[in-house]
């Protein structure tokens, strides 16, 4: 019984931390790809960044031109060994709707 209080109690605890998650609005601005490395040229509150993701990967995709919202992954959650983000459509709910990719974060 104790075993089960504390797994609980450790998934509510992930489930609040997962909630907590930096959300931003970003633009794309272009894309390209880079010896099998996708780059997505972006910017974040104004100041320019990249999202990079490897080409091929089911999480890797191509965005279009436009306004999306990027959801920062806690440390040591994702596919990269760098600051992970998933991204998703503007208007979509995080919690429950599907991402459109997850990319490694590199700010200029």
């Amino acid at each position: 019984m104790r075993k089960a209080i504390i797994f609980i109690v450790l998934v509510l605890l992930g489930s609040a931390a997962a909630g907590a998650q930096e959300k931003s609005v970003i633009s794309v601005k272009d894309n390209f790809v880079s010896s099998g490395t996708l780059v997505l040229e972006v910017t974040v509150a104004d100041k320019p960044a990249r999202l990079q993701c490897n080409e091929g990967s089911m999480a890797c995709a191509v965005l279009k031109a436009g306004k999306y919202q990027m959801v920062k992954l806690p440390k040591n959650y994702g596919l990269y060994d760098c600051q992970n983000v998933d991204v998703f459509a503007e208007t979509a709910n995080p919690e429950s709707d599907q991402r459109l990719g997850e990319y490694c974060l590199v700010q200029k």
